[in-house]
């Protein structure tokens, strides 16, 4: 211990301005192999749940950026028609998240609704940490709906407790009846950039039929049909849906496979990726270099004190460990700072009441937070490795006798 305080305050600190350029330049980088590592998890597992829409026969909904859209002069009759048509002639899936209400809960959130019909709660397959999944054959305004909550509701609405509420989307006084509770975290992946995810520890799902559809307003049979999903159909069949929306409401829509989406996704996403990996790499390469070059200055300007070391019996194998010591304790300082901040960032939205952000994890993150941070950890033993093996190198080429003669 002595030894490594000495190699600390009189080496590595001789030029404690470098040595602090070097810590700031370290987190830079491993918060960039951080954001890099944990966006590629988050877009595997977004590919891998939005995998059972990348099949032939089935297209998504996207409303053209080119066109002008005038929601204004949309009218329910209008939409209660485009929705006929689909109910008569297609297999759709569809989930219309984001309807944000004023729910008494625990934690003091805004509580989202989320509409979701059959076909598309088919191809989510939720996971349930208590209770039973939806049903959705019921009679609106007649029996009580069944719903699932999410894990953060759990505690203020158990299993078999009921809700009375103005339901958002039908201005109806409706009752709720808790049928399970969602897994802790359960989420869904963007269809066009999945590696974004909105979280569903504040949500209420309602299984959407029929009989509700036609009971509900224009905000749900609007925002319904954006990422609306049609089953075993062909390009000329979600054409036509396209020209009779276009006809009906004034709005114009793609309707693209899922491969698409993924391919438009990844022509701008690998770009970026590739950019970020090479700022990361030269900032990687610049440690390396200053913490050897900075390493090897302290020690020429310290050089009797080191050979008086070296002659008492301080071996080549003695200086690797501390070497190693004093780079461990760096990293270690930048790798807790980054823990700090993506914990803050969680517990962030927490604080802020951002529902479709909070999430539960240990320590505040999440399972992908520290799979990030193990590669973040593996990338700097690598670069440990790389300084302390070169400055063992250089030392051993320092000749004894220039220590000696001082």
């Amino acid at each position: 211990m002595r030894i490594l305080r000495f190699f600390i305050t009189r080496i590595f600190l001789k030029r404690w301005i470098l040595v602090f350029s070097m810590i700031i330049l370290l987190f830079l980088a491993n918060y960039l192999s951080f954001t890099v590592a944990r966006s590629i998890i988050s877009t595997f597992q977004g590919y891998q749940e939005i995998e059972a829409l990348n099949q032939e026969g089935t297209f998504i909904a996207n409303l053209d950026p080119n066109s002008e859209a005038d929601f204004d002069r949309i009218e329910i009759d209008d939409t209660q028609k485009v929705y006929e048509y689909l109910n008569n002639n297609y297999t759709y899936a569809m989930q219309a998240d984001g309807f944000v209400t004023s729910l008494y809960n625990k934690y003091k959130m805004e509580v989202s609704f989320n509409y979701i019909n059959e076909e598309a709660y088919k191809i989510n397959q939720f996971g349930l940490s208590q209770g039973n999944h939806l049903n959705f054959n019921y009679k609106f305004n007649k029996e009580e709906i069944p719903v699932l909550v999410g894990a953060g509701l759990a505690t203020t609405y158990p299993v078999g407790s009921t809700i009375e509420i103005t339901d958002p989307v039908t201005k109806q006084l409706v009752n709720l009846k808790v049928q399970g509770v969602l897994e802790k975290n359960t989420h869904r992946s963007n269809f066009y950039a999945p590696n974004s995810k909105n979280y569903f520890n504040f949500s209420i799902f309602l299984p959407v039929n029929e009989e509700f559809i036609q009971s509900a307003g224009l905000d749900l049979h609007v925002n319904g049909l954006m990422d609306i999903a049609l089953l075993d159909s062909t390009k000329e069949k979600a054409t036509d849906l396209n020209e009779l929306i276009q006809e009906n409401l004034g709005l114009e829509f793609n309707f693209f496979n899922q491969q698409e989406n993924f391919n438009y996704f990844e022509d701008y996403y690998v770009n970026s990726l590739k950019i970020i990996c090479i700022i990361t790499f030269i900032l990687l390469l610049i440690i390396v270099c200053l913490a050897t070059w900075n390493t090897l200055i302290s020690i020429r300007l310290m050089i009797k004190d080191f050979t008086i070391n070296l002659l008492v019996g301080l071996s080549h194998s003695k200086l690797r460990a501390i070497f190693y010591s004093y780079f461990g304790i760096l990293f270690s300082i930048t790798l807790a700072i980054l823990f700090v901040i993506t914990a803050f960032s969680r517990y962030g939205s927490w604080l802020r009441k951002e529902s479709t952000f909070a999430t539960y994890g240990i320590s505040g993150l999440i399972s992908m937070d520290w799979i990030a941070l193990l590669i973040v950890l593996f990338i700097d033993l690598i670069i440990g490795f790389a300084i302390v093996e070169l400055t063992i190198r250089k030392i051993k080429s320092i000749p004894i006798s220039m220590g000696v003669l001082q």
